[in-house]
């Protein structure tokens, strides 16, 4: 058995799930082949990949290849974990052009005019892995774990033949985090919930406790009592969730800084008081990527020249999908997949969505959900529009396409007017293009 890994100088995050796959024993003995196009962030990863494959009985074998073809040739499985233009230039440009018109971000990854370039970036190059694959591993199961999340995988099961499915950890860490901020952790142990919609905007719709008591009642007073709808600032951790709880009914998978630019109401260059009341974190994407760079010069001499390393199993789906598709014994989940079959009745067959689902030796699948709110599909389908629309400019190499994108966005829509969302994308597309990270649009 084959694992392939895309995207391997993410040598954290490569360690997190390879990590997992090496102590799981369901899987035997199996290869990982290792792809980056850096190749000391490619050799990095493999010392220490192998170090925690040392540690464990060596079930792995670790080769690193430079050349993609080779990596993918005979892949039973391909984690995706790629960042096309890295922090400089690319994260940088999405931030910086956008500023000059006034528009401010936090993360730029999943929406907003950041998350559409991301993606134009992104399935450029996903459109040669999807050629590869096709050629040399048609059959493997493709787990995407880089955003935008929904564009992505949207495109690759719209476009290509790649059995794909879209990974998060925001939902199995939705709830702990929720509960432990309102000192409710005692309530955690043998809880129930239901969470649906879609990437970084799915929706915790029930939650209730060992013994079957809905626990919503208890959270939205304790968040109340602890300032969740403002009336007492900055007390309560992650002040947007808890406000959209309170206005829309229920509480969001994703963090305050991502869900505050998928929404028109948080981010305002002309209301810094909304930027502060809602404590706000603008340009924290960059903020985290320059302190990721210097922990990791500073990180990568305790994990490079260890022999054997230990790993601690990460919260991530990756291996327990990996090992119920494996066995055939399966494996339940929430990811991201297309609406086919309307399995959320509310929202487009089109859309991609993050639900319950399950894995097995013949692939992916998953039963119809659930109506979600029409208060929260509403929500959903204000992000949905960008992101098929977004998906439609990659495919077309469209720039009309690309400024209905962003015309389209939420947060993008309620600072600029049309024309200057116009000249943003021209601007962001020169930039990239120039660069060498965006094909030529019409």
């Amino acid at each position: 058995m084959k694992i392939c890994f895309l995207g391997a100088g993410s040598t954290v995050f490569a360690k997190n799930i390879l990590g997992d796959c090496i102590r799981t024993p369901e899987l035997g003995k199996f290869e990982i082949a290792l792809h980056d196009i850096n190749p000391q962030r490619l050799d990095d990863s493999c010392h220490v990949i192998r170090a925690i494959n040392n540690k464990y009985g060596r079930p792995a074998t670790v080769i690193p290849y430079l050349d993609r073809l080779q990596a993918l040739a005979g892949a039973d499985y391909i984690i995706n974990a790629i960042q096309v233009g890295g922090y400089k230039p690319c994260t940088v440009t999405d931030f910086e052009i956008p500023k000059k018109y006034g528009l401010r971000q936090t993360i730029a990854d999943t929406l907003g005019i950041g998350g559409i370039f991301r993606a134009l970036r992104t399935i450029a190059v996903l459109e040669d892995f999807a050629k590869d694959i096709e050629k040399v591993c048609p059959d493997a199961l493709f787990l995407n774990y880089t955003n935008p999340m929904a564009m992505l995988t949207g495109y690759l099961l719209t476009y290509t033949k790649v059995k794909a499915v879209g990974l998060c950890h925001s939902v199995q860490s939705c709830v702990p985090w929720l509960l432990r901020s309102l000192n409710m952790s005692d309530r955690l142990a043998g809880c129930t919930y239901t969470i649906g919609g879609i990437n970084h905007q799915a929706w915790l719709l029930d939650i209730h406790d060992k013994n079957g008591n809905d626990l919503y009642p208890e959270i939205k007073a304790r968040s109340l009592a602890r300032g969740g709808n403002n009336r007492i600032a900055f007390i309560i951790p992650d002040m947007v969730r808890h406000y959209l709880m309170h206005n829309f009914g229920c509480y969001i998978t994703e963090s305050s800084e991502h869900s505050s630019e998928y929404l028109p109401y948080f981010i305002k260059n002309r209301r810094p008081d909304l930027i502060k009341k809602f404590n706000i974190p603008l340009d924290e994407y960059p903020r985290r990527c320059r302190r990721q760079i210097r922990y990791w010069k500073f990180r990568r001499f305790t994990l490079t020249f260890r022999k054997k390393l230990y790993h601690h199993k990460s919260h991530e789906y990756g291996s327990g999908i990996l090992a119920g598709a494996f066995t055939g014994k399966g494996f339940r989940f929430n990811g991201s997949i297309l609406n086919k079959g309307y399995m959320v009745p509310n929202l487009p067959e089109y859309a991609c969505v993050e639900i319950p689902m399950t894995v097995s030796s013949e692939g992916f699948g998953a039963q119809p959900f659930q109506r979600l709110p029409d208060e929260l599909a509403a929500l959903n389908r204000t992000n949905i529009n960008v992101q098929a629309m977004t998906i439609r400019a990659a495919h077309e190499r469209s720039k009309e396409l690309l400024y209905m994108a962003a015309a389209l966005d939420p947060h993008t829509s309620s600072e600029l007017t049309v024309e200057q969302i116009k000249n943003l994308c021209d601007d962001l597309y020169e930039a990239h293009r120039k660069d060498g990270f965006l094909p030529e649009y019409k």
